[in-house]
């Protein structure tokens, strides 16, 4: 992959690079050394002198990644020549670990790089849990991620949660912390890292509801944590539910719980077109009492 840019100004190409293309240090760093930079075509180090009309180019290739890449069905909702964005279905993982080095989205998002002859690596600027599920964004080069990390997207969810909540929206302002190890989970705890979600019931039910959620903050299982917090655990949340929770769950046969990142809203790094995502996995939430 490359990116162009053609000079309005003179001065020096390291920065050019940092104040007109938006590159970081860290990578202007790496790329230099690559015989990456060029400006007309020609290979130069980052203290070149550029003139007003020089075409710069940054070849942006990317390393094959150690972990196979795979076939496998992809939801695709968006492209373009730096983002890719996909509906993750409930039960993937996002990245191989060293458990599991095959069947997840990294392994699939690779495989059809490959497939179609493009140079790109998986960067994702949005996560979601295994068994979360709904839209991914994924930047293509580590450029991107970068621009995408400096202004991330709003984000908005929908779950389907044990009970109602009182009040018909509001705020959860709870801080979040790691549970002690060995457990990998995280706990709401006074001397925990600012975590604050807002919320709106979108609809209501006997025995759950339908919430909005944006979170404000990103933390690792914030939403889960937050809806327990408000006395509305996710349904099928087998770790932060509680038992009466649990026990609803499971008389629904759920095997995951009912989370969906369903909306992206961001500004596109390149373009600057402002991009609104929606998930087609939202109408996996039931709407009605007898469905669920």
């Amino acid at each position: 992959m490359e990116l162009t840019h053609v000079a309005a100004r003179e001065g020096r190409l390291s920065g050019l690079l940092r104040a007109d293309m938006k590159l970081s240090a860290g990578l202007m760093n790496r790329l230099k050394w690559q015989s990456a930079l060029l400006v007309n075509g020609v290979p130069v180090h980052t203290d070149y002198l550029v003139r007003s009309g020089d075409v710069i180019t940054v070849i942006l290739d990317e390393p094959r990644p150690e972990y196979p890449a795979q076939n496998g069905a992809l939801s695709i909702l968006y492209e373009d020549a730096h983002l890719l964005a996909v509906d993750k279905p409930a039960g993937m993982l996002i990245h191989p670990s060293r458990n599991r080095a095959e069947g997840t989205l990294a392994n699939f998002v690779v495989g059809y790089y490959l497939r179609t002859g493009q140079s790109c690596a998986f960067h994702p600027v949005t996560r979601l849990d295994r068994d979360t599920f709904g839209i991914v964004l994924l930047a293509k080069n580590s450029h991107i991620h970068s621009r995408m990390q400096a202004a991330p997207p709003k984000k908005t969810y929908r779950a389907l949660v044990f009970g109602c909540p009182a009040a018909e929206s509001g705020t959860m302002d709870a801080p979040i912390a790691r549970k002690p190890l060995p457990s990998l989970l995280r706990e709401i705890r006074p001397d925990g890292k600012p975590s604050v979600t807002e919320y709106r019931v979108l609809e209501r039910w006997d025995a759950h509801s339908l919430l909005e959620l944006r979170p404000v903050t990103g933390r690792t299982h914030q939403l889960r944590l937050h809806c327990a917090f408000l006395g509305c655990p996710i349904l099928g949340d087998p770790q932060y539910g509680t038992e009466a929770s649990q026990a609803y769950s499971g008389t629904l046969g759920l095997t995951h719980q009912l989370l969906c990142a369903r909306m992206l809203e961001f500004d596109h790094p390149v373009t600057g077109e402002h991009l609104t995502l929606e998930s087609r996995l939202d109408a996996a939430l039931p709407r009605r009492e007898s469905s669920v």
